[in-house]
């Protein structure tokens, strides 16, 4: 759920506070991220911030004691964005070979599938970019991490987090729920459909996501926070509850694109990633 997708609450972007770019040439040292997580630990110590996202899912301790209270299921909330990340934010045994610091803003970092057990086809080149920006292009094999996020808020499906509140009402405050899975992009067709994986509709008066897998093995449910690299090294103030599915689905890559091509999300690429969240003082218990 990124940070760059800010409403007009003071959201950061997604270029945190390495915004000048002086990271771009190419992967930082493990010092900058050490500094970014010190920086992280030094701004929340004693502030009170809530439980941080994303965090390795296989790990259950935490020590944040700024519990808040569980968002109702999804299907009682209404779907307000569907964004995706450029390898995986969170972690977990399928998925969890890192991808690299990074370029130090989020990008080139994260969790990534273990692409031995694909095909030579499924990790074939496409024959032109897919979901091109100036920080990513989509590759045969790569990892993306989708965020289906629900609201509690009288609100559609639309772009950003803004998407979520209700603008109508001055300073509501909604609970917020973020359905996750992971996916490998191959170039098959006959892999599933992205525009059917994000396909949504009203249900019972609700928007919903109907096309979430539901074989990828029981959602790891934790109380967390937006994510994004724009939080970094600062604390998010925003209550999330996740629903992190721990096994990852094949989509065909050139869906993907398509998507990318136009939405109801104004979405076009794929989102930087924070950096895992390690700081026992900034994660929940996951029961």
């Amino acid at each position: 759920m990124a940070s760059e997708h800010g409403h007009n609450s003071g959201h950061s972007s997604e270029h945190g506070t390495a915004e000048g770019g002086h990271h771009a040439s190419g992967p930082v040292a493990d010092k900058v991220i050490k500094a970014q997580r010190k920086a992280l630990a030094k701004s929340t110590k004693g502030v009170g911030f809530g439980p941080q996202s994303p965090r390795d899912i296989d790990a259950v301790a935490g020590k944040n004691k700024r519990i808040f209270s569980q968002a109702p299921a999804s299907t009682e909330m209404n779907l307000c964005n569907i964004h995706f990340h450029k390898n995986a934010e969170h972690k977990a045994k399928a998925f969890s070979i890192y991808a690299g610091n990074g370029n130090g803003e989020g990008y080139q970092s994260g969790y990534r599938f273990d692409t031995a057990s694909l095909t030579p086809a499924e990790l074939a080149p496409t024959k032109h970019k897919i979901c091109d920006s100036a920080h990513s292009t989509l590759k045969s094999g790569d990892t993306i991490e989708v965020h289906y996020v629900y609201s509690t808020a009288k609100v559609k499906p639309g772009h950003s987090l803004g998407a979520c509140f209700n603008k109508a009402v001055e300073g509501q405050n909604p609970q917020l729920r973020v359905e996750t899975q992971v996916y490998v992009v191959v170039n098959d067709k006959h892999a599933a459909s992205f525009k059917k994986l994000t396909k949504h509709k009203k249900v019972h008066g609700l928007h919903q996501a109907t096309g979430i897998p539901g074989d990828t093995g029981t959602p790891v449910q934790y109380e967390g926070s937006t994510t994004g690299p724009g939080y970094n090294e600062k604390g998010s103030p925003y209550q999330v509850t996740w629903s992190v599915r721990p096994q990852v689905a094949k989509v065909n890559i050139e869906t993907v694109g398509k998507w990318c091509e136009g939405n109801d999300f104004e979405e076009n690429h794929a989102h930087g990633v924070r950096n895992l969240v390690i700081n026992p003082k900034l994660l929940s218990q996951i029961n």
